[in-house]
């Protein structure tokens, strides 16, 4: 079944994507949750006028990111979390405190699109994440886990 995703989904495509899904996928998640339409000649049309008018928008928004992910490939954020004396953490670090860190540094990532390098980050040190910012265009971020 051809769809056009009306969002952008993880691990599927972004948004005005024509992508092929099976039946039971799109029928009963994609195209009820409103993510996604059915690609009718009709609605292929619609979809193509769409993309010729936002192109202009999504050209700006690209160099933004472009100039972004520059500035944030340099910066070094620190996230507070409580240790022990051996230097471990009480719990971990997540995307929701590197986010909340990178906003106080003035840059506004949501943090769904901060992917960590490591799976659970449990020891005071340095470490990295990758910041989609825009389709492709990604940034690597270092941040250094410092206790309270």
């Amino acid at each position: 079944m051809e769809v056009i995703l009306k969002q952008d989904v993880k691990g599927l495509g972004y948004k005005n994507d024509i992508v092929n899904v099976k039946n039971g996928y799109g029928r009963n998640f994609l195209i009820p949750q409103r993510m996604a339409v059915l690609a009718t000649e009709s609605n292929k049309k619609m979809q193509a006028e769409e993309i010729k008018q936002s192109s202009f928008k999504e050209q700006k928004m690209r160099t933004e990111a472009t100039a972004n992910a520059e500035k944030l490939s340099t910066v070094t954020v620190k996230v507070g979390a409580k240790a022990g004396e051996s230097g471990k953490i009480f719990g971990s670090v997540t995307n929701i405190q590197i986010a909340d860190a990178l906003k106080k540094a003035g840059y506004d990532v949501e943090r769904k699109n901060i992917e960590l390098n490591e799976e659970h980050i449990k020891t005071l040190g340095t470490y990295s994440a990758k910041v989609r910012l825009f389709k492709e265009i990604s940034a690597t971020v270092n941040f250094e886990v410092v206790a309270e």
